[in-house]
């Protein structure tokens, strides 16, 4: 594809409430977990891309935690399993970001159909 193409395929894709092209609202979604998420759920009442990437930006991230936690819990075994989500978390959130930049509405396994599911309401 061509830059010039490139160019019209961004231009064609809505604006946001916060004026930013979907692509970028999405991946803003997921750049302080949660956090960011909640913000564009407030900014964002009418784009369904941006508003699925906060909902699972929110979902993903608080779940990420409560796991975490409780992994934290559980000594040696927990601490060991509870210090590897920490790559895997980064991981996890450098593909969310990518793949809402490029335009995708991808789903993580049931966090992705919770998402989805709070879309449709």
């Amino acid at each position: 594809m061509t830059e010039e193409k490139k160019e019209q395929v961004v231009e064609e894709k809505g604006k946001t409430s916060s004026g930013m092209t979907e692509n970028v609202a999405g991946a803003l979604t997921y750049v302080l977990g949660f956090i960011t998420g909640i913000i564009f759920l407030l900014i964002e009442k009418e784009n369904r891309f941006v508003r699925y990437h906060a909902f699972q930006s929110i979902i993903l991230w608080v779940g990420f935690f409560i796991l975490s936690f409780i992994l934290g819990l559980i000594p040696i075994l927990g601490w060991i399993l509870s210090a590897l989500m920490t790559p895997v978390g980064l991981i996890i959130w450098i593909y969310c970001m990518y793949q809402a930049y490029q335009g995708k509405e991808f789903q993580f396994p049931m966090v992705g159909k919770i998402a989805k599911d709070q879309i449709e309401k």
